[in-house]
């Protein structure tokens, strides 16, 4: 269970965090939310796909690791392969929250229950020794600047996807080199056809509005699909 807490030097000034990698500190996760801003970095590594909640009949996107729950094929032991995390991984155990569920204000918040909380010596200090913040949580607050403003400009590119009926379902069969076959179901992809199909003032919407470049950087990402396969074979001996 969570306990977010506000960061406060009172409250935390002597906290540190483990800033490794690894599944102890959770890094064990096929996926994780991404935001459109990121796409062009997340995209150099990652496949993005969309996640539908029926319950709120709304997607977020997300940054593809493995293709099962669990399994992080970027993660080995201590280290993470690849040039690039995505923010939401990359700010844990910070997150963004509210003093009230009514308050538009943020504050910066730590979940006291990550497994990221160091309990001994080892670990990164959040604030110094004059209680202020030291330049690892002041990178943390910047990334989760741009999360914020991430995840509000995302209910728009979202929209632009549905408007123009460029989401659809993908259900897509991966044979590996034991001869086992992995299912990925559950997520949606962005149509290249009915991109590519759009006519002038449908384009010109989603480029004025700067949709275009995040669907294309999400386009071109499914081409991390082969590295992933590559990566599963040689985590299953089959090189």
């Amino acid at each position: 269970m969570s306990d977010h807490q506000p960061v406060t030097p009172q409250s935390h000034g002597k906290l540190k965090v483990h800033a490794g990698r690894g599944a102890v500190f959770g890094d064990a996760v096929m996926c994780c939310v991404t935001v459109a801003e990121e796409f062009r970095r997340v995209q150099n590594e990652y496949p993005i796909l969309f996640r539908l909640n029926p319950e709120r009949d709304s997607f977020a996107a997300m940054a593809l690791f493995g293709f099962q729950d669990g399994e992080n094929l970027f993660l080995n032991g201590d280290r993470w392969e690849a040039r690039y995390r995505p923010l939401a991984m990359d700010i844990q155990p910070f997150l963004i929250g509210r003093p009230s569920p009514e308050s538009e204000e943020r504050q910066v918040h730590i979940d006291m229950a990550s497994p990221r909380i160091a309990s001994g010596p080892e670990g990164i200090a959040i604030f110094d020794d004059a209680n202020q913040p030291t330049a690892y949580l002041e990178r943390v607050i910047e990334q989760l600047g741009q999360l914020d403003t991430g995840y509000a400009r995302m209910g728009d590119f979202i929209a632009a996807l549905r408007r123009y009926d460029l989401l659809e379902p993908l259900a897509v069969e991966i044979p590996l080199s034991d001869g086992s076959t992995n299912r990925l179901i559950g997520f949606h992809t962005i149509n290249e056809d009915r991109v590519q199909a759009l006519d002038a003032a449908a384009l010109g919407d989603l480029h004025g509005a700067g949709h275009l470049m995040p669907i294309f950087m999400a386009i071109a990402s499914m081409s991390n699909f082969d590295d992933l396969i590559r990566r599963k074979n040689a985590r299953q001996g089959g090189g």
